[in-house]
């Protein structure tokens, strides 16, 4: 993997933890993920209209990857709402990049040198140790937040299998954003029986500009995964939760603790062997 991808990767891991930090710190967060999505749909409508059709191969992995990315979002809303986002979101990330490794070997056939499933292991085991599971006698929280991390591991892999054989990964995510944008409108429509709004105003421009932030950040994840192994990107892109750990201490008041302090260091080792063992 060049150093290149590595940056694009990393920056796509800020966007990343930044949108998830908006919808944490929202009131009403069903409403304010329907306006992200219904935003990054808004935003992917230039790549569908200037960027050749995906090739036929691809539409059964873009239409899969919609109702993933739909399960995605019904569980992060729900992990985030028993659970802390300290809790929820190492969990939901760091249980992802040895499932994508895992899959990408199954399905895919990609072989890795023992390096790379030695970064990817460095950045789980990194990720999920930071999590703050507070009462272990109620674990409805954890399973929530890996249930989540399971289905981000299934649209990785179906997105990483589609957007090669889309032939055009800018195409590829210009249609899934698009088509990912409906089900859970249509699914707020149906609880609320009104528009996704929420109640503050200045909270549906946090919810549009976190849709796009949403778009650039997975777009760019798409595109790499074109290019480099499926594991390697998607351990690099978790390594979002080292800017969500600084963001919780800096805007959301949490605590940045010595374990969590550690639990980083774990996570820069992992990024660092990805990225030189490319």
């Amino acid at each position: 993997m060049s150093l290149a991808i590595v940056a694009l990767v990393l920056c796509a891991a800020l966007l990343h933890a930044s949108w998830n930090a908006l919808l944490k710190s929202s009131g009403d967060r069903l409403a304010s993920l329907t306006i992200m999505t219904i935003g990054a749909g808004i935003g992917a409508i230039p790549l569908v209209l200037f960027t050749p059709l995906p090739h036929a191969a691809a539409w059964p992995y873009i239409i899969l990857s919609a109702i993933l990315h739909t399960g995605y979002n019904v569980f992060l809303i729900r992990a985030y709402r028993i659970g802390d986002f300290s809790q929820s979101y190492p969990i939901a990330r760091g249980s992802s990049p040895m499932l994508v490794s895992i899959g990408a070997a199954l399905f895919v056939g990609e072989q890795m040198s023992i390096y790379t499933w030695l970064g990817v292991a460095l950045v789980s085991i990194g990720i999920i140790s930071l999590a703050n599971i507070k009462d272990r006698h109620n674990l409805s929280g954890p399973i929530a937040a890996f249930t989540t991390g399971a289905f981000i591991a299934a649209y990785t892999v179906t997105d990483g299998i589609g957007a090669r054989a889309a032939g055009n990964a800018l195409a590829y995510s210009g249609w899934l954003f698009v088509l990912d944008s409906f089900p859970l409108a249509l699914i707020f429509m149906w609880m609320h029986r009104r528009l996704p709004m929420a109640a503050e105003r200045k909270q549906n421009w946090l919810s549009l500009a976190g849709g796009m932030m949403s778009l650039l950040a997975y777009g760019i994840v798409i595109w790499a995964v074109t290019l480099a192994p499926m594991g390697t990107v998607s351990a690099l892109r978790e390594t979002s939760v080292l800017f969500a750990a600084l963001i919780g201490t800096l805007f959301l008041g949490e605590k940045l603790t010595m374990r969590r302090i550690f639990a980083c260091i774990v996570i820069t080792l992992g990024a660092v062997v990805l990225g030189w063992h490319r």
